[in-house]
């Protein structure tokens, strides 16, 4: 008597299981569908950011406007709009034989719309923001004119730092030429038997000297044609030597030759001096 209630109990009971086990009905396939990696937590997120959205939209609504706002609103709107009928000037206006859209004055060569407005909006005093334009345009102006003497700054410095170079530049180009008319001097006199130079300096200085037994009145006298040929610069020295070869030997030592005569030189030689060689 006992068993058959129990087998009633089981027989049902598997088939509430059964009908929750059934793989083929719409409930399985649907649930089998929506389940995808990351699909739900998308979903949560996009819904949260629309949440959010929603919010702050509500927000900028209900939020109560700053009396500057609703000023600047009604000005703007009032600017927009036109002078009606209603406005006692412009009834005035029109009472005078003025029409819309026509310029003032008899003629109507005058203005056509209103003077605009210039609302000051800061609290600096009248002619505040003239003065901050001019000290504005004053400092561009300072700024102006401080680029252009640094600029005129540079370019001295870049001429006068050219001019140093040539200097130098041509200090040695002469050092060179001197050195060249030194030793062409020393060989010429030589080869005319001559053995001590009209000047000192006219041939290359030795480092010893050759003779060792010279009287004081030698050294003296070389002492003080040292001394006179320290006021001489080396263009001086250049000059009065090259004209010296010219004039004895009719020599160039730009041209390093030796002509027959002075007629010779004339015609053959472009000029008494390196630029004249160029």
């Amino acid at each position: 008597m006992l068993r058959e209630p129990l087998v009633g109990k089981m027989a049902a009971s598997s088939t509430r299981q059964e009908e929750k086990d059934d793989y083929m009905s719409d409930v399985f396939v649907n649930l089998q569908q929506d389940v995808k990696p990351g699909l739900i937590m998308v979903r949560r997120v996009k819904e949260e950011i629309l949440k959010r959205e929603r919010a702050m939209e509500l927000i900028l609504e209900n939020k109560q406007k700053s009396k500057k706002e609703e000023e600047k609103e009604r000005r703007e709107t009032k600017l927009q709009s036109s002078l009606g009928s209603e406005n006692k000037g412009f009834t005035l206006l029109q009472k005078m034989g003025y029409k819309e859209g026509h310029g003032l004055g008899k003629s109507g060569n005058g203005i056509v719309e209103p003077i605009p407005l210039q609302i000051k909006t800061g609290r600096g005093g009248i002619g505040h923001e003239a003065a901050q334009k001019r000290k504005a345009e004053e400092k561009i102006e300072h700024r102006k004119q401080m680029s252009q003497m640094k600029k005129r700054a540079e370019e001295f410095a870049l001429s006068e730092y050219r001019l140093q170079v040539r200097k130098k530049k041509d200090q040695l180009q002469m050092e060179g030429d001197l050195r060249k008319s030194q030793v062409a001097c020393q060989q010429l006199d030589l080869q005319k038997g001559i053995d001590v130079p009209q000047e000192a300096w006219y041939w290359l200085p030795t480092s010893v000297d050759d003779d060792d037994d010279d009287d004081g009145k030698e050294e003296e006298e070389e002492s003080s044609g040292r001394d006179y040929e320290m006021f001489r610069t080396t263009e001086e020295k250049l000059l009065i030597l090259t004209s010296y070869l010219r004039r004895k030997y009719f020599y160039c030592v730009w041209c390093a030759i030796s002509y027959q005569d002075e007629e010779d030189l004339s015609d053959n030689c472009p000029g008494d001096c390196a630029a004249d060689h160029c």
